[in-house]
């Protein structure tokens, strides 16, 4: 069948969309509502469009079982509004919050602000042109909507153009299927159902001990193994938050009192590895196990850098990953061998213990490559038929180029943003492209976003990009471009800073690796938001130096 249709919107949108408007901000998750707040603020008049019934953005549309955040719940949250976040911070019920609770929290944000009024819902840029004579853009919507404003802010997220693989087949397939990305809003019952999951990204490691609670039968068909690291998720208890935020705020107090950062991977380490004997590096993984979840790979101050320490940190989980899984031969297959760290790390609950049910299976998919989808389930290069009722694909996403692209955006000259990034995404600060005046991307390529906390990403990009939108407001500015030579450098300078590291090395969606005939390039910025911040602080200072700002045309807005 096909892919299941998301429930019609419940939000009243009553389509009265302007045909004029300072700003399109295109995205209502965490980004897009944060940057319509302070758009408000400004005075500035703004239309946003959402393709989603609600907003929440990719806590919206990933509701697939398991679906969990993995960053802290007293992280992961708004800090522009300090009442907003003391009145919150005793609800997170769990260290790791999941989806339904994330989203729960986006509306509530949604509502204390009134943000509902200037969102237009279930509605997709379908183009954005620039017109050069007015200075404007023109968005475009598959619902009709034509507006021309003076600036058009993508929030479109880094990870929501969710990818299911041109498998043969899949149309002929009997039973349903599914994306873990785009995941229907009430409940998939796998009670006794033989169900397959192609994917062991974070989405599969978080949904595969969930399914397996209740499927007859789970076979996980896997390309690439993981490193997991335990989440050691629990219930925030009110003391255990007390205990959190006083953590919390010594860590703050401890980054403020050092030097500058100089990198991400040195944020909170204070050795390298073989500064400790074997018996002391073995003491120090166990507690990097026991308590570091996501920031394992960044105890020492090498282990990104230096392939013998990674090896040191890689050879110890998969120690684990031995010692957890029971039967060898499957242990054996998910033993990653690529360095660990450089595929974003994930958490898990369960995840490898899960292989130890009776009713799971792991096929290697490498080994043995998916041949087609037949109307009974998923057959295999070497004849193997694995029989499905369900096919849950968790299969990841075009990663930060691919929501851009989505929105057919054509700059100077009737240039695609497809075409001036064909050898992979340049931006200047990760913000701005040049020959598309007046756009800017908020956590694009470029920016910290996927390699940070991406609420405190957001926040930084819309804090910046509304000081430099006052500052062409008051200086009668109406049309900014980064300069050709200040965004080559930029991509020069991020690209540089990644091969100092060994991210580059792995096959990952960070590099474009999982998108067929995609570029192989490193697209975020790896410096870390505090050196980040110093940079485009740096650039604001300069009076915007490296962007190309002109004064206001005789044309009406």
């Amino acid at each position: 069948m096909s892919a299941p249709t998301q429930e019609a919107s419940s939000t009243g949108d009553a389509r009265d969309v302007p045909a004029t408007a300072d700003v399109v901000i295109i995205g209502a998750g965490f980004a897009g509502m944060y940057l319509l707040h302070r758009v408000r603020d400004l005075g500035l008049s703004a239309v946003t469009f959402e393709q989603a019934p609600d907003v929440g953005g990719t806590w919206y549309w990933n509701a697939y079982p398991g679906a969990r955040c993995d960053v802290e719940s007293l992280l992961y949250n708004y800090s522009w509004d300090s009442g907003l976040r003391s009145d919150y911070q005793y609800k997170w019920p769990e260290r790791f919050s999941r989806q339904p609770v994330i989203l729960e929290y986006a509306r509530h944000v949604a509502d204390r602000f009134d943000l509902r009024r200037d969102i237009h819902f279930d509605t997709r840029v379908n183009r954005a042109t620039w017109d050069e004579a007015s200075r404007h853009w023109i968005v475009e919507t598959d619902r009709g909507d034509r507006v021309r404003c003076r600036f058009l802010l993508s929030a479109v997220g880094c990870l929501s153009d969710s990818q299911v693989p041109k498998i043969p087949g899949l149309k002929t397939f009997r039973g349903d299927w599914y994306h873990t990305g785009r995941w229907p809003h009430r409940d998939i019952d796998f009670s006794g159902r033989r169900v397959v999951q192609i994917g062991t990204g974070s989405s599969g490691v978080q949904a595969a001990p969930v399914i397996a609670e209740t499927a007859g039968h789970l076979t996980v068909l896997q390309r690439t193994p993981q490193f997991c690291i335990p989440a050691r998720n629990a219930p925030l208890t009110p003391e255990l938050v007390d205990t959190s935020l006083e953590r919390l705020k010594d860590m703050m107090i401890q980054m403020a009192d050092r030097p500058t950062v100089r990198r991400l991977w040195e944020s909170f380490a204070t050795k390298k590895t073989f500064d400790d004997s074997p018996e002391e590096r073995q003491a120090y993984f166990e507690q990097l196990w026991e308590n570091a979840a996501a920031a394992f790979p960044f105890g020492y101050l090498d282990t990104m850098t230096d392939p013998a320490a990674n090896e040191e940190a890689a050879e110890f989980v998969r120690g684990k990953i031995r010692s957890i899984v029971q039967d060898p031969a499957t242990a054996d297959k998910l033993l990653p061998s690529y360095p660990i760290g450089t595929k974003r790390q994930i958490i898990d609950t369960g995840y490898y213990e899960t292989f130890n049910r009776p009713n799971v299976t792991l096929e290697d998919i490498r080994t043995d490559p998916i041949e087609r989808i037949t109307p009974d389930g998923v057959l295999l290069a070497s004849g193997k038929l694995v029989e499905a009722d369900i096919i849950v694909f968790a299969t990841g996403f075009d990663a930060m180029t691919g929501p851009i692209f989505r929105l057919n955006i054509e700059g100077v000259d009737g240039r695609a943003i497809q075409d001036a990034w064909a050898d992979g995404p340049q931006t200047y600060l990760g913000l701005a492209v040049h020959g598309f005046p007046n756009l800017f991307l908020l956590t694009g390529p470029g920016s910290p976003s996927v390699l940070s906390n991406v609420i405190q990403s957001a926040e930084q990009h819309v804090d910046w990009l509304i000081a430099l939108l006052d500052h062409l407001r008051d200086n009668g500015i109406d049309r900014i471009e980064a300069e050709p030579d200040a965004q080559a450098r930029w991509t020069t300078y991020c690209t540089d800073m990644a091969n100092e590291s060994l991210w580059p090395r792995a096959d990952s969606w960070y590099m474009g690796a999982n998108i067929p005939g995609k570029p192989r390039v490193f697209m975020p910025y790896i410096g870390g938001n505090a050196l980040y911040q110093e940079e485009i602080d740096e650039v604001a200072e300069k009076n915007y130096e490296g962007f190309q700002l002109n004064g206001a045309t005789n044309v009406a807005s």
